[in-house]
């Protein structure tokens, strides 16, 4: 009872605080230069090898951008005046790469928009061109580019409806699309801040269990409830590319559509009503539609209610039809899944899962065609004998693979693998796919045999391989296995045929680049020469650092020591520790290896690395496993563990003596911001903090966090031990709390910093809070990324640099 009634009075503290009155700032010309580059742009490349796209953006919103009218509507953030998601992200140049030439310099696109705001990229189904949205100043447009001629030519005004995505759809002859338009029968918004009231929001539940996480962005109210339905509405219109355009199917709330493989067949699913002010609008009532590609219903094939009710546990999934798919490697032949255990985790049952398959006109009797012991995850294609499925178990980790026949459920399924998905030393990889005649990806089969690409990591190092797997013997053969000591060979693709592999290179030094590589003569054509942006820590010295905790678990962390460090003066330093928790269910998967330390440093905005440049030695993703075995959950240990990790991570750089262990800081986001506070709650092992976007309250999310499934009333001595919060009288480090104003992430709600600070002010604690105005979870504008450097600098500055010791 103590406990609680010490709970109402932090609730309770004053929040009249002494506030600073500062205008954006920038970090120091070290750190700056190091922000304010140029990123490399990504890259698109069409099935043959032909085409290479880039794309190019700049590496930061403007808080100008981040400050347009904005609605956070049933999960959704939209734009209401361009109609698409305001926190879109969006490239604004595009250049084009023949990779069938000698000369494999990029090439300037033409007939580019002003201005370009580029989004929402689809390959037409041969492969010739590539549609896209650009976002002017009164909506959203769609352009098409001609890979061919290198010209990218508008297609429409701007009245497209991208507020829910799936905008473009090509149809199977590549000459038209399907896209979302405005819906004529759109009506004009509520303004919701201006509005008056018309009566009370009044929520009901007679009995029934509905344990939903912390959901942000929800509906509250009927103004809102018809303003998303505005947005949500649109027309949808066959649009070909010489401009012309017929209506192909008036308003709805179209959420997605796809087009069956041989594009006769669309399926599209709409929302539908009541809507909810518990859940996200992907779990609002939907509907399921089979069209022809004429615009002419076929088939209703689902109807889904409102799910604001599960079965508790991260496994428990709705009943009924789910998972609603085209078969890629059959005309028109629908797959869905269906609960075994009434969708209850804690049901026992022989199967969880049974897969179906219903062909086209949809209204015949489903054929079952396989069974999983776990719950279905995934299917790969292959032929009319031969298909690969996926299940998976998250309270045990497990994960299978299948090898059955789809054409005869008779025949028992093989299971080809049976493993700890944590476990990246056992993994077999993933496998290849190549494009068939319909435009879908299905197995890259050669006879009998199929083939993997992993990532290759081992207790030696990491060297990603290309397997082949003969699916009637089960025999591996490897084909190919990186032997770089200095690099990362990342293989991004295999050609079975010509034995011919996409990687990307990377090493501390050289930002990561394109190659061909031939297996047969072992020669590289280099694609792409993007060049380092960071040259001024190209030089830092690097490795990973293996060490062992207090139990004799093998720990790692990526270790950089300053910029011009003595190796052999041994100077000791500032550390700055950064982590992030992860739970486990075995010591063995816990205690792997996946760092690389030829790995291309790349200092992006969250990243601690800034710090090498101001003479900080940096401990980077150091491993911070909470694991629990059998019966036990991670959780019943965790901060035991937490502080088991910190001590082993600072007494391994301490042993090599690079730093002075009384000028060390710790940090982290999100989740690694809620280890931070435990951190310094419950070990005098640091000088300072700094907690970004983090819960601090587990009461505050009641139905579970992150990885832990159980409530708080199953388990309420785990929610207290693990809530910064109720031991904010422990606090003796000094904190800094950085929190973004529109945070959307499940439980991080900014209020869990502001009411953390006001407890800690309350009880004298050294803690400063900043709360970036528009931004959400992640910080996107520059000012905000600038001015949170800059903060964590000054910090790092007073209380460790020159920390005074009593």
């Amino acid at each position: 009872m103590k406990r609680f009634i010490y709970l109402a009075l932090l609730l309770g503290f004053s929040s009249a605080n002494a506030q600073e009155n500062i205008t954006y700032q920038k970090p120091s010309s070290e750190i700056l230069d190091l922000v304010d580059v140029k990123v490399a742009p990504s890259v698109l490349i069409d099935e043959s090898k032909d085409f290479m796209v880039l794309r190019y953006r700049d590496s930061y919103k403007t808080i100008a951008e981040l400050s347009e009218v904005e609605l956070r509507l049933g999960g959704l953030r939209i734009n209401p005046k361009t109609n698409i998601g305001s926190r879109t992200n969006y490239y604004n140049d595009l250049k084009l790469i023949n990779l069938k030439e000698t000369n494999t310099s990029p090439k300037p696109v033409t007939g580019l928009p002003e201005n370009p705001r580029l989004a929402n990229f689809k390959w037409s189904p041969d492969q010739k061109m590539i549609a896209f949205t650009n976002t002017s100043q009164d909506g959203v447009e769609i352009w098409v580019l001609d890979l061919k001629k290198a010209v990218a030519a508008k297609l429409t005004e701007a009245n497209v409806n991208a507020n829910m995505g799936d905008v473009i759809n090509w149809f199977e002859d590549s000459k038209s699309l399907l896209v979302k338009m405005i819906s004529e029968d759109k009506k004009e918004l509520i303004d919701t801040k201006n509005s008056i009231p018309t009566g009370p929001t009044i929520s009901v539940n007679e009995g029934s269990k509905a344990q939903n996480r912390t959901y942000q962005d929800l509906l509250k109210n009927k103004n809102d409830e018809y303003n998303f339905e505005q947005l949500a509405l649109s027309d949808l219109y066959k649009i070909s590319l010489n401009g012309d355009k017929e209506k192909w199917l008036g308003a709805a709330m179209f959420e997605s559509i796809t087009f069956s493989p041989d594009g006769n067949y669309v399926m599209l699913t709409t929302i539908e009503k009541p809507f909810s002010y518990l859940v996200p609008y992907s779990r609002f009532p939907f509907k399921t539609t089979i069209y022809s590609s004429q615009g002419e219903m076929v088939q209703t094939v689902l109807e889904v209610p409102l799910i604001e009710e599960l079965p508790k546990g991260f496994m428990a999934i709705r009943t009924g039809r789910r998972d609603l798919n085209w078969r890629d490697d059959k005309p028109a032949t629908l797959i869905y899944t269906e609960a075994l255990d009434d969708g209850d985790p804690e049901n026992k049952v022989d199967f969880r899962d049974e897969v179906f398959e219903l062909d086209a006109p949809f209204n015949g009797t489903p054929k079952s065609i396989l069974k999983t012991i776990n719950r279905f995850y995934t299917i790969d294609w292959g032929n009319d004998n031969i298909a690969i499925a996926m299940d998976y178990w998250w309270n045990t980790r497990n994960i299978k693979t299948y090898m059955f026949n789809p054409s005869d459920a008779s025949q028992k399924p093989k299971i080809i693998s049976d493993r700890n998905y944590q476990d990246k030393y056992n993994d077999p990889g993933n496998f290849v796919h190549k494009r068939n005649k319909f435009g879908n990806y299905v197995l890259a089969l050669d006879g009998d045999n199929a083939f993997l690409i992993g990532d290759g990591y081992s207790e030696k190092g990491q060297y990603p391989f290309v397997d082949q797997l003969n699916l009637k013997t089960e025999k591996t053969e490897r084909l190919y296995q990186s032997t770089y000591e200095d690099k990362i060979e990342d293989i991004q693709d295999f050609n079975s045929l010509n034995k011919k592999l996409l990687v990307r290179i990377e090493s501390k030094t050289e930002y990561p680049n394109y190659y061909f590589r031939d297996i047969d003569k072992n020669k590289l054509k280099q694609l792409t020469n993007f060049e380092n942006p960071f040259k001024s820590i190209q030089n830092v010295h690097k490795e990973v650092l293996n060490y062992k905790r207090e139990d004799g678990l093998e720990l790692s962390g990526t270790l950089y020591l300053p910029v011009g460090y003595d190796v052999n003066k041994k100077e000791k330093m500032p550390m700055i520790l950064w982590a992030y928790p992860k739970e486990f269910k075995d010591k063995t998967s816990a205690s792997q290896n996946t760092q690389n330390p030829n790995e291309f440093t790349y200092p992006y905005w969250a990243s601690p690395i800034y710090w090498v440049t101001k003479g900080y030695v940096v401990l980077d993703d150091a491993s911070f496993p909470i694991i629990g075995e059998g019966e036990t959950e991670p959780n019943d240990s965790f901060c035991k563990q937490l502080v088991s990790n910190a001590k082993a991570a600072i007494d391994a750089v301490d042993s090599l003596g690079y730093i002075d262990r009384n000028k060390v800081a710790v940090g982290g986001h999100s989740y690694g911001a809620f280890m931070v506070a435990n951190l310094l709650s419950h070990s005098d092992l640091f000088a300072a903090g700094i907690a970004r976007s983090g819960a601090y309250n587990r009461t505050l999310t009641p139905f579970g966090f992150q990885s832990e499934e159980r409530s708080y009333w199953d388990a309420p001595e785990v929610y207290y031990k693990m809530s910064p919060f109720m031991h904010a009288d422990e606090m003796k480090t000094p904190l800094l709390l950085i929190h973004g104003e529109a945070d959307n992430n499940s439980g991080t709600y900014p209020m869990q910093s502001e009411r953390y600070f006001n407890a800690l002010k309350g009880l004298g604690a050294n803690v400063r809070l900043v709360i970036f105005p528009k931004e959400s979870h992640s910080y996107r504008a520059k000012e905000s990324i600038l001015h949170m450097l800059w903060e964590q600098d000054q910090w790092l500055e007073k209380y460790v640099k020159n920390r005074k010791m009593e």
